[in-house]
């Protein structure tokens, strides 16, 4: 084997390529958790639930049409939707916790945003888990503009 064939077998992948299917692994995991509660586990969504919802399942489109080819500029399109999605998810994270008074709780009866319909561990909560999901694809994003940016 030649000394250019044997660095091309060593050559690590991408980087920036392995942080956006990341952010699209979690993105597609939160897309589908989401519908396994609502739809396998049969727990009705609340309103802040779908707000979160409606800026998580974009991400999986954006993050796959971003992927093939790379393109260099796919977190310019995916950080204000994943910064408004976790805006959503702490807001419900502090309704849950109490901290929202309950007239500025935008949920209704049916569905209550404060009522806790499943908790892991005794510690978290449907909106821990969105709260962690867009956490890790902001950082990704911040990650890959750094990285990208030379």
């Amino acid at each position: 084997m030649s000394k250019q064939q044997n660095t091309q077998l060593r050559t690590p992948p991408d980087t920036g390529w392995m942080l956006i299917f990341t952010c699209w692994l979690l993105a597609a995991a939160g897309t589908l958790g989401s519908l396994f509660f609502s739809e396998v586990m049969g727990l009705k969504p609340c309103v802040l639930c779908w707000y979160q919802r409606i800026f998580m399942y974009p991400l999986v489109i954006i993050f796959l049409v971003g992927l093939f080819p790379l393109d260099r500029a796919v977190s310019r399109y995916a950080l204000p939707v994943a910064i408004m999605g976790w805006c959503f998810a702490v807001y419900h994270y502090l309704v849950y916790s109490g901290y929202i008074p309950e007239n500025l709780q935008p949920c209704s009866e049916d569905a209550s945003c404060a009522e806790i319909n499943l908790e892991l561990f005794g510690l978290i909560t449907i909106p821990m888990m969105s709260i962690l999901s867009y956490t890790a694809i902001i950082l990704l994003l911040f990650i890959f503009q750094r990285r990208t940016q030379s």
